[in-house]
């Protein structure tokens, strides 16, 4: 059955990144549908697929990150408005039978992705 997940690590702090927030976007003929919600566990995991069988669907799809409150609450300090705050990674799925693993590693001024497994 295919599904996707995610995963936050902190590569500032060598460590998961914890309690972020993450909204999940279905993008459609320039449709922005909120399909789902979560939040990061103590290791930087959500505790269940953000969405898996029939609910997972071929398309582009949209993660948005809420970084930025992640980062007050570790103490970085940043001027208001701060570099990163809300991220968005948009991304397609051709074959929803496989599992899209999406991370992000985040650090105060920088962040990066790939399709992990």
């Amino acid at each position: 059955m295919g599904r996707l997940t995610t995963h936050v690590l902190d590569t500032a702090k060598g460590q998961p990144g914890s309690g972020i927030t993450i909204e999940i976007f279905r993008l459609a003929a320039g449709h922005r549908e909120h399909v789902g919600e979560a939040v990061t566990n103590m290791d930087g995991r959500c505790d269940v697929p953000l969405l898996e069988g029939e609910a997972f669907t071929p398309g582009e799809y949209e993660l948005v990150f809420h970084a930025g409150d992640y980062l007050r609450v570790q103490g970085v300090e940043d001027d208001e408005p701060r570099f990163l705050d809300v991220i968005p990674l948009r991304f397609g799925v051709a074959d929803s039978s496989q599992h899209y693993h999406v991370p992000l590693l985040l650090s105060p001024y920088g962040y990066s992705t790939y399709r992990g497994s």
